[in-house]
């Protein structure tokens, strides 16, 4: 019994939860990526330099008996997986900063200290 509620308390804290949807969010932002470069990037930059070599995939690029051509496109997913992060991270980092910079208002103290000197500059 005690395995099972030790279990159950590990599973149900937050750094469990996190990291799982985290998976599932990185797969699904991998697959996301994988067809940006499959169906956007490779069509668009590569397409062009893959026909000047007579290729259809850049997956048949050759040096002698080395296919490299799979590897260039694991690097492309690679950087462009990359800069997303970078991006991201970016934005997320100015938004905190933000919002530290934001002055805080006074207090309740502070505020009821004030409201006191007012009412006395008044008399």
């Amino acid at each position: 019994m005690s395995f099972i509620k030790d279990f159950k308390a590990f599973v149900s804290k937050g750094n469990v939860m996190d990291l799982a949807v985290a998976v599932i969010i990185g797969a699904a932002f991998s697959a996301i990526v994988s067809s940006l470069v499959t169906d956007i990037i490779t069509p668009a930059i590569l397409a062009p330099v893959l026909d000047r070599l007579g290729l259809k995939d850049i997956g048949e690029l050759k040096w002698g008996a080395v296919t490299y051509g799979k590897f260039l496109a694991a690097v492309i997913n690679f950087i462009v997986i990359a800069l997303v992060i970078f991006l991201m991270v970016r934005a997320i980092a100015r938004f905190q900063r933000k919002e530290e910079a934001a002055p805080a208002g006074p207090s309740s103290t502070d505020q009821l200290l004030i409201e006191i000197r007012d009412e006395l500059r008044k008399k």
